[in-house]
């Protein structure tokens, strides 16, 4: 393994008030004093045209931070969460690459304990759970979290894979691993 890999955040945006700032303040934050400051990163920011201006936000974001750290890549338009992640995996040039919600059903506070386990383990994929351990969801309505855990009951029962989170999108992969994925799903 190289002692330095590149980590590749793809964050897609089409809801209003995405708190994509607040995921800057993340262990990946570039500046001093932060500990973590030596991860070498990108923040790809997928927005899908949201109309409260998370667009110019990110704009400045990425004067601030450095393009080399926020990119952007806007669409014309709401084109679904999937067509997203292959967008933004188009210009990441991390050797690994986390996929989240903006709308934090996902916390950025749990991206250092991805990498931890991938270094650790060296495994291809490290999958968040909003199901187990310190995971949950907050700011849902009773409907939304009756379909994800309904979703999730389907899915456990008829696939098997032993995990407790099929549905959630918080996941770290080994770069060729998801492209390797994605090119067998198209």
């Amino acid at each position: 393994m190289a002692s330095k890999e590149k980590y590749t955040v793809i964050l897609p945006t089409a809801i209003p008030n995405a708190p994509i700032e607040i995921y800057l303040g993340t262990p990946t934050h570039p500046s001093p004093p932060n500990p973590h400051s030596n991860l070498d990163y990108e923040i790809i920011i997928v927005d899908d045209a949201s109309p409260d201006g998370t667009l110019q936000v990110a704009q400045q974001l990425q004067k601030l931070y450095n393009s080399s750290h926020i990119v952007l890549r806007p669409r014309a338009g709401k084109l679904g969460l999937g067509t997203a992640y292959v967008h933004g995996l188009k210009s990441a040039t991390g050797s690994f690459v986390i996929i989240m919600d903006a709308d934090f059903s996902h916390h950025p506070k749990f991206i250092l304990g991805f990498i931890d386990r991938q270094r650790r383990t060296g495994c291809d994929i490290v999958t968040g759970t909003r199901y187990a351990g310190q995971g949950g969801v907050y700011g849902w309505d009773l409907k939304r979290k009756m379909v994800s855990r309904g979703a999730n009951l389907v899915a456990d029962t008829v696939l098997r894979p032993g995990v407790s989170d099929l549905t959630g999108s918080f996941r770290l992969y080994r770069r060729e691993v998801l492209e390797k994925v994605m090119g067998v799903t198209e």
